[in-house]
């Protein structure tokens, strides 16, 4: 078995990362989930979280992604994010962005109660999930405010 698989995490915007890893730790929408050379095949949903890699070396990278799907096979990963950032380029106004588009999804949920309580629940979860990722990386999520 190889020691390393190759890791690639992509957005609508660009190519974030594209490298050999040990070790890839995603914010699955069931769990977390830890995927490393040899992998079962399969498709993950994600939640809002932070991505860790790890690299040939032991050293970690951390990316935030509000949610998409990877694809991870026995020799690599493949992470398509809806919205994606290393954590260095995070600023409080891109959590912004990313909060305000939480809470949005959330009130319409809610508005729209003949959509299920699934739904509204899940919207709730969506947001929640992005808060905690604010809070890991020491952003608060109390500064975003949706104009109503």
């Amino acid at each position: 078995m190889a020691d390393t698989m190759q890791f690639d995490l992509v957005s609508p915007e660009r190519r974030l990362v594209s490298v050999p890893v040990r070790e890839v730790r995603l914010p699955g929408t069931d769990g977390d989930l830890s995927a490393m050379p040899g992998h079962a095949p399969v498709i993950v949903n994600l939640r809002p979280g932070m991505v860790v890699v790890v690299d040939e070396s032991g050293a970690e990278a951390e990316f935030a992604v509000t949610g998409g799907f990877a694809e991870i096979n026995n020799n690599s990963v493949s992470l398509l994010a809806e919205r994606g950032h290393a954590r260095g380029e995070m600023t409080q106004a891109i959590f912004n962005e990313m909060m305000v588009d939480a809470i949005r999804r959330r009130k319409i949920a809610e508005e729209k109660h003949s959509a299920g309580e699934e739904i509204v629940a899940a919207a709730v979860k969506l947001l929640a999930d992005m808060e905690a990722m604010g809070t890991h990386i020491g952003l608060d999520p109390n500064q975003a405010s949706v104009p109503d």
